[in-house]
C-alpha cells in the first residue's frame, strides 16, 4: 500500500511561491533523489502546468537538471483537474471521483506517492488520504501569497527534521 505525501516548499511564513525558492545544489540533488524515489505524483491542474516545465528539453540545462527532468518524466503522474481537458505523457486525467481515484492509487502502488499543490492536499486531508507532510523551511519571509496549508489540519505530530543543503530544514509530520 503506498503512502500519501504532501510535499512542498514554503517560506517561513507558511508560504508557498515556487519562483522564490532557487534550491541549492545540495537541495537540487535531494529533489532528484526524491523524485527519483517515488511511486508516482498526484498535482492539481495549477500545479501541474508549472511542473511541466520538465517535459520538454532545454538545451541551456545542467546535468543536475536534466537528471531532474529524466526522473520526472519516468514517474506516472495523475492530474485532478476539471478545467483541464488533456495532459501530457506519462499523466492520467482525474477530472472528478478523487476520492475514489486516490484510495485505488494507495491500494494498488507501494512505496510514496507525493501530492504537490495546497487546495488539492486541503481536498485530500479532508477526505483522511494525507499520510504525511514535508514541509520544506526556506529562510525567506515572503508576507503575502498562498499559504503552505490551505485549512485546517488534523493534529500533527513531528516524526523527523533534516537539514538540507546550505539553508534548508524538511519538516516531517504525520496525522496524530
Amino acid at each position: 500500500m503506498a503512502k500519501l505525501v504532501f510535499a512542498l516548499n514554503q517560506s517561513l511564513d507558511g508560504y508557498v511561491d515556487h519562483m522564490k525558492f532557487a534550491p541549492d545544489p545540495a537541495l537540487f540533488r535531494h529533489f532528484i533523489e526524491d523524485i527519483s524515489s517515488v511511486a508516482g505524483c498526484v498535482y492539481g491542474g495549477r500545479m501541474y502546468e508549472v511542473m511541466r516545465y520538465w517535459d520538454e528539453d532545454n538545451s541551456e540545462w545542467d546535468e543536475g537538471e536534466r537528471d531532474y527532468a529524466a526522473a520526472w518524466r519516468s514517474k506516472p503522474k495523475w492530474v485532478v483537474s476539471r478545467s483541464l481537458k488533456s495532459v501530457g505523457p506519462n499523466a492520467t486525467l482525474v477530472p472528478d471521483d478523487i476520492e475514489t481515484t486516490i484510495r485505488r492509487l494507495k491500494a494498488q502502488q507501494d512505496g510514496v506517492i507525493e501530492v504537490a499543490g495546497p487546495e488539492l492536499a486541503q481536498s485530500l486531508t479532508d477526505l483522511g488520504l494525507v499520510d504525511e507532510y514535508r514541509l520544506y523551511l526556506h529562510p525567506v519571509v515572503l508576507g503575502y501569497g498562498k499559504p503552505f496549508f490551505a485549512g485546517p489540519r488534523p493534529p500533527l505530530r513531528l516524526v523527523a527534521s533534516d537539514r538540507i543543503g546550505g539553508n534548508v530544514i524538511r519538516l516531517t509530520y504525520v496525522p496524530s
